[in-house]
């Protein structure tokens, strides 16, 4: 019943994908939406560049933002639960935390200067931005590891190494997804502001939607971004339970 239910989920979530790229692919569809909503804007589409290449441009923004947070903050964290990082947990914590109050657009106006414009400055913002959730649900996660799981794993002759790969991670890995999912989430939102260094992705219909006073164009730029954060939800919300269901 349970494998049922999840086959059913990513079904669902696969339909729902192809029907966004679509959506998106078809311009006449959203001239014609946008059009008969603002007749009074002209014009109603952007004309810079197709939404499938902004969409993809924004994918990427993300995804090499999230990657690196992933690949740095999920060591991190696991780090810090270890003997020999212990004394530093107090130092991560607060240095990720500074990150993530830290306003991105400040982050922009600091890297341009030495990274110039474009996607590299975004990248750097996002990936401070979302370092936070994923380490302290990785932290959250080991921590919550059952000391009795480990004394027997130890027991048995494992290595704290290995204990980590074979115990401890399979049973933090819901918890640590949920940190990720979060994090993907906050910089689908966030890298609207890339488009206003040049970084590409949905924020350049946004911001040229303001700078025009077209509401078209922040439309046709922020739709599809709430489309894409909720997809991505759904695609790490599905990661997460089939975790939690194999570990059970």
């Amino acid at each position: 019943m349970m494998r049922s239910s999840q086959t059913k989920r990513w079904v669902l979530l696969a339909v729902r994908t192809v029907g966004f790229f679509i959506l998106i692919a078809n311009m006449r569809w959203w001239e014609s939406a946008l059009g008969s909503l603002f007749p009074d804007e002209i014009p109603v589409i952007y004309p810079s560049a197709s939404l499938l290449d902004l969409v993809w441009e924004h994918i990427q923004l993300v995804a090499i933002s999230s990657s690196l947070t992933i690949l740095i903050g999920v060591p991190l964290g696991i780090w810090v639960t270890r003997p020999s990082g212990r004394n530093f947990l107090p130092i991560v914590t607060d240095l990720t935390s500074i990150g993530q109050t830290f306003p991105p657009i400040a982050v922009l106006a600091l890297a341009v200067p030495m990274l110039g414009f474009g996607a590299e400055p975004t990248i750097v913002a996002l990936f401070l931005y979302g370092l936070l959730p994923v380490v302290r649900n990785t932290i959250a996660g080991l921590r919550a590891v059952p000391g009795h799981v480990l004394d027997a794993a130890y027991g048995m002759g494992m290595s704290q190494t290995r204990a980590l790969i074979r115990i401890e991670l399979p049973l933090a890995a819901s918890v640590i997804i949920a940190g990720v999912r979060i994090s993907v989430i906050i910089n689908i939102g966030t890298a609207m502001i890339g488009a206003a260094i040049g970084a590409g992705g949905l924020g350049h219909p946004v911001i040229a939607g303001l700078v025009r006073d077209n509401i078209a164009f922040i439309v046709e730029g922020a739709v599809p971004a709430a489309i894409l954060a909720v997809l991505v939800d759904q695609l790490l919300a599905n990661v997460e339970r089939s975790l939690a269901y194999s570990v059970q």
